[in-house]
């Protein structure tokens, strides 16, 4: 009798020792949530009329674990539209100054954006670089970690516009939950542009939701992958307009 008390006694102890463990280490994710930094830099001198208040950071997503603890970075929305800032100030120069990109290619219009991106932001600024099926225009990444995809591409109508929705979307992991699709539109009118992609957007088999505009050119959206209808992706699309000379 007294070694079946014995070993329900350690049984009951194994369990609330492992209750407690969980607990703690739930607890020590939530803490470490709020500490890793993705800052803007405040030491760049100002080039364009970018935000230099915002501080954002990235927050690890909490979540219990028996094993190692290693909280995953995340990019906060402050961040994210401050990134988004910086690419819509830049494009607005792209626009007032044709001088710029006059004769540009996409590579070269999307270098402009990096050389604006890459020092306001501390972490890694990158173009064309490998991501899960292809190489992404823009990836941003936070201890080897992808926190920011986007994809440029000069406006060749509806049918392409889904290709480069698919494109993106392809690029992304279960990882990456905050992209844009940077549009470089040489018609000679904008406006036809922007009410096609209000309309085609929407059709796409992995749109969710119409969230707002910020600007008549700049929309945001919900999707989710193309493999996991419950991982959710922010995706906005910035359209810059640069008519041939």
């Amino acid at each position: 009798m007294s070694r079946n008390i014995t070993k329900l006694l350690g049984v009951f102890l194994q369990q609330e020792f492992q209750a407690r463990k969980n607990e703690i280490l739930k607890q020590r994710q939530i803490a470490a949530s709020i500490g890793v930094p993705f800052r803007q830099r405040t030491d760049v001198p100002s080039t364009f009329a970018v935000p230099t208040t915002v501080k954002g950071e990235i927050a690890p997503r909490p979540s219990a674990s028996s094993g190692a603890f290693a909280p995953e970075p995340t990019l906060d929305d402050a961040t994210y539209q401050s990134i988004l800032n910086v690419i819509q100030d830049t494009g607005r120069v792209f626009e007032r100054l044709p001088s710029v990109y006059i004769g540009k290619d996409e590579e070269s219009l999307r270098d402009h954006l990096i050389l604006q991106l890459e020092p306001r932001f501390e972490g890694s600024t990158t173009g064309e670089t490998f991501n899960k099926s292809g190489k992404t225009d823009i990836l941003m990444r936070h201890e080897g970690k992808n926190i920011f995809v986007a994809e440029c591409k000069f406006w060749r109508g509806p049918k392409a516009h889904m290709e480069a929705l698919d494109q993106l979307l392809g690029y992304l992991t279960w990882r990456d939950s905050k992209t844009a699709l940077i549009y470089f539109v040489d018609n000679k009118e904008i406006v036809p542009v922007l009410a096609a992609i209000g309309e085609s957007t929407t059709q796409h088999s992995c749109h969710v939701r119409f969230r707002d505009k910020r600007e008549e050119s700049w929309f945001n959206y919900e999707f989710h992958l193309p493999s996991d209808k419950g991982r959710r992706v922010l995706l906005s699309i910035l359209c810059f307009h640069l008519p041939k000379a």
